[in-house]
């Protein structure tokens, strides 16, 4: 027999087995003898009283012993089989791939980056020179975006397909347990490259190819059918299928589509800033405590603010983290962040942004495109600001929301470096405007965090993709081009792992052969 709790731990018995046993046994009246195992189903932090608490569900095995979990998935040998040209090899293409191993189907997956090994050498380069490889970066490689930024799988995507298979899926990759039981689950950068290598280990073994170094320049189509597509070394793979994972930064296939009049969709997004605070700042704040017990994980938070109607709020709050320099190409500055799997470090950052949309950039009216502009302008004004070599322009916050000049920049993590700038000099005024105001709101809802000890570093511009690239909602192929299927973050149908991974999934079962 099986009985399930939800239990409320104190932090240093959370790992005390023998504890939740025993508890178990008093909630449910039984002997412990009784309890054969047990398995923790979801477990997150509670902390809205001063005594911060785990929230844990519990499966409890009465007079039974609990059965083994397999996480592997049976997929087929698929050599010779008919073929899927996947472009792009971030969560929406390798999940496509596996999708397409699944189904008994070839799956191409052309790469313009490199592996994540050989991929780590030109994030050296890009963090300690500030020299930017436009494909191989924080963005463009094996593994897509999320590889070294940090692995974050929270999502609300959950009516888009089944995220607990996602997760599995990286368990069985080599991922902890722990993704499936954590309310906010976290792989970390340290830990996210060898679970994507084994990840291509399992396509390549089963059938598949993965090309890397290997751009699109061309997408073939004769007739209002996908032909295949050509690279830059002037190869050409045929092919009546295409799924286009290809991440919200590659705007030279956005060019591609442009040229060729195939339809796109401005869409609205979010920019602002990366807003870095010590830690300690903000576990007191959450924890509500002087100093953060060793049983807690560093805290995070999630703050939101309308202001004049418009949506200011944190996004991709990395706890003991690191802000990233992620240009995808010379002339421009665009920072992220990532954390460790430990999150050990001793900032806490977070992008802080604003909602972008299309009534604010009016010549979305005749071009599409114009969102990407309105976005890569910012970003070249933050290099020029900055100075070059990825130094980013950056402001104390009260300074900011004073409109003062920072004599002094706080410590910080952004490893090319931080220039004092006034950030009303390279935000847009809307934008610039919408953070002086929601910033002191944020600091009354969290203690501490209103604060010249924080840091703001601009700019934080590549939340989303300023485009969508339509699609039938029933086969998901582009109304103009068929057998070509818009896909992931790129395409404007996700905003995350998780999410990009379920629409590869989505994207690969629409494939009829």
């Amino acid at each position: 027999m099986q009985q399930e709790l939800e239990l409320s731990v104190l932090p240093e018995r959370i790992s005390d087995e023998s504890h939740l046993l025993e508890t178990g046994a008093s909630k449910l009246d039984i002997a412990p003898e009784r309890i054969k195992g047990f398995k923790i189903r979801k477990r997150s932090i509670d902390a809205r009283s001063k005594q911060v608490v785990f929230r844990v569900r519990i499966v409890f095995y009465i007079d039974e012993l609990p059965s083994p979990e397999n996480f592997g998935v049976e997929y087929a040998n698929v050599a010779g089989a008919p073929h899927v040209i996947i472009i792009g090899a971030g969560p929406a293409g390798l999940f496509a791939a596996l999708r397409c191993l699944e189904r008994g189907l070839r799956p191409i997956v052309v790469e313009r980056g490199k592996n994540v090994q050989e991929r780590r050498r030109d994030l050296a380069v890009l963090n300690r020179g500030g020299v930017v490889n436009p494909d191989s970066n924080y963005c463009f490689g094996e593994g897509g975006a999320g590889t070294y930024s940090d692995g974050k799988l929270y999502t609300r995507s959950n009516k888009r397909g089944d995220v607990q298979q996602v997760l599995e899926v990286f368990v069985a990759h080599g991922a902890t347990e722990d993704i499936l039981v954590d309310a906010r689950p976290h792989i970390g950068t340290n830990k996210l490259p060898h679970i994507i290598r084994n990840m291509r280990h399992t396509i390549l073994e089963h059938g598949g190819e993965i090309l890397f170094d290997s751009r699109v320049v061309d997408i073939m189509q004769h007739s209002g059918q996908v032909a295949g597509v050509e690279l830059a070394s002037g190869e050409q793979i045929a092919g009546e299928h295409v799924i286009l994972a290809t991440g919200h930064s590659a705007r030279d296939l956005f060019e591609l589509f442009h040229r060729k009049r195939w339809l796109v969709e401005p869409k609205p997004f979010a920019l602002g800033v990366r807003i870095e605070h010590p830690q300690e700042i903000i576990d007191q704040a959450q924890y509500h405590c002087a100093v953060r017990s060793e049983h807690l994980p560093p805290a995070y938070y999630s703050l939101v603010e309308q202001v004049g109607g418009r949506g200011v709020f944190s996004f991709c709050m990395c706890p003991g983290g690191v802000i990233a320099p992620c240009a995808t190409d010379k002339g421009e500055v665009v920072v992220n962040g990532w954390s460790p799997s430990k999150r050990n470090n001793p900032f806490a950052n977070s992008g802080t942004v604003v909602q972008v949309n299309l009534a604010d950039v009016p010549q979305v009216a005749r071009y599409p495109y114009a969102l990407v502009d309105f976005q890569h302008e910012v970003e070249e004004r933050a290099y020029v600001l900055g100075g070059g070599n990825l130094v980013a322009p950056a402001q104390r916050m009260v300074d900011f929301v004073e409109g003062k000049f920072s004599n002094s920049l706080p410590a910080n993590s952004y490893k090319p470096g931080t220039k004092s700038v006034p950030l009303a000099e390279v935000l847009p005024a809307f934008i610039h405007d919408a953070l002086r105001q929601a910033l002191p709101l944020f600091g009354k809802k969290m203690k501490g965090y209103y604060t010249n000890e924080a840091i703001l570093v601009g700019v934080e511009s590549r939340t989303s993709s300023p485009v969508r690239i339509p699609r039938d909602k029933i086969t998901l192929q582009h109304p103009q081009v068929k057998g070509l299927y818009p896909c992931g973050e790129g395409a404007g149908y996700a905003g995350g792992i998780v999410s990009a991974a379920i629409d590869g999934m989505n994207c690969a079962d629409a494939v009829q052969h």
